[in-house]
């Protein structure tokens, strides 16, 4: 395993700036994840460390060597890309030592390396076997394969799950958690899935527009987003994120007025003057039905039942969306009372950063 460090990379194509001066540092055997919507620059970012992309500016270091110069193959990395690439008139034995015979290893140690890396892929029945015989999770195995036969210092993976139907891309994110584990390697994984994110990452890279909007565990991210990107990117449903205006002090924080005149205390200290304008942030977890602070009321649009959660969809007066409320159970009626828990709501400014402290941390979303 490596340590992997970025200083002030910077990426242009042309006029346009897709890496705006990235810096970051992966520890070894750290789990990383990059994810952002598309164009955000996560895989070009990727594709920058595995050499695939010359930087604009800035450098690149892997275990301490600076990589800038290196061609791809000497770097110590494998990549994984989104499209499987195997040759589909070998098999799969000859796919994943392919890397390995070029490199002039002995038919010994490429029949052993082959045979360790289908083992912990749990593939070994299909070693005679030829790409188009295989499904698609099995193709993405025998692709990690060829990764792991090189013993790479870092493995980097570009999307390795975006072609997978909906269960079977939960069936391989418990694999790579489990590979991970058992390599105990570096990996910088990319996804514009947070819930992917959320459930291997041991620190998550927000990117937006090219720059890094926040780094942290899934935890840190999800109870203490540092800017209203990642306050409505990372959960699902998304947070209630709000108009507000400064109303006055209250006790332990200060009070919010929503735009229909609803009056709201929170628990944050902040220092922003009576008329700022802010936006009040909240889980939809975190909404209750039976609070008395903070009540709002408004008429049900829609409820998105699924099974475990009801999404209560409520249209309030004054906002211009629906407040979202996950409850246990599915209400009655055509119109809702719901509390807005002071010691769960968040405060961000009008630049879009959060002010002021937050709640406690909550639990991972599931899978």
């Amino acid at each position: 395993m490596a340590t992997v460090r970025l200083r002030k990379a910077v990426k242009a194509f042309g006029p346009v700036e897709v890496l705006k001066g990235i810096d970051l540092d992966v520890a070894a055997g750290e789990f990383v994840v990059f994810v952002g919507p598309s164009g955000c620059g996560k895989s070009t970012l990727l594709r920058s460390i595995a050499g695939l992309e010359t930087l604009s500016s800035g450098s690149i270091e892997i275990d301490g060597r600076a990589v800038d110069d290196m061609p791809p193959s000497d770097r110590g990395i494998a990549m994984v890309f989104q499209s499987y690439a195997l040759y589909p008139h070998m098999s799969v034995r000859d796919n994943m030592g392919f890397a390995l015979r070029l490199a002039g290893r002995s038919k010994a140690e490429i029949a052993a390396a082959v045979d360790a890396a289908a083992q912990t892929l749990d593939i070994t029945p299909l070693l005679d076997r030829r790409p188009r015989e295989l499904s698609g999770g099995q193709r993405q195995r025998v692709a990690i394969g060829r990764a792991i036969v090189r013993q790479p210092k870092v493995f980097l993976f570009d999307e390795p799950l975006s072609n997978l139907d909906a269960a079977l891309r939960v069936r391989m994110r418990y694999e790579f958690a489990s590979l991970h584990r058992a390599l105990a390697t570096t990996m910088i994984y990319v996804t514009h899935d947070q819930v992917e994110a959320m459930t291997l990452a041991d620190r998550i890279v927000v990117l937006n527009c090219g720059v890094i909007e926040q780094v942290g565990t899934p935890e840190q991210l999800y109870a203490a987003p540092d800017t209203l990107f990642v306050a409505g990117f990372i959960g699902a449903p998304t947070m209630n994120l709000l108009p507000a205006v400064i109303a006055e002090r209250a006790p332990g924080g200060v009070a919010v007025r929503l735009p229909g005149g609803q009056m709201v205390t929170t628990a944050i200290d902040t220092t922003l003057a009576p008329g700022a304008a802010v936006t009040l942030g909240i889980r939809p977890e975190h909404v209750q039905l039976d609070g008395a602070t903070n009540q709002v009321c408004g008429e049900i649009r829609m409820v998105e039942s699924i099974g475990s959660a009801h999404h209560v969809h409520l249209a309030v007066a004054g906002l211009p969306d629906p407040l979202v409320a996950s409850l246990a159970e599915r209400p009655a009626g055509e119109t809702l009372k719901l509390s807005l828990p002071r010691e769960r709501l968040l405060l961000f400014d009008d630049g879009g950063r959060a002010v002021g402290r937050v709640a406690a941390t909550p639990p991972r979303i599931a899978a």
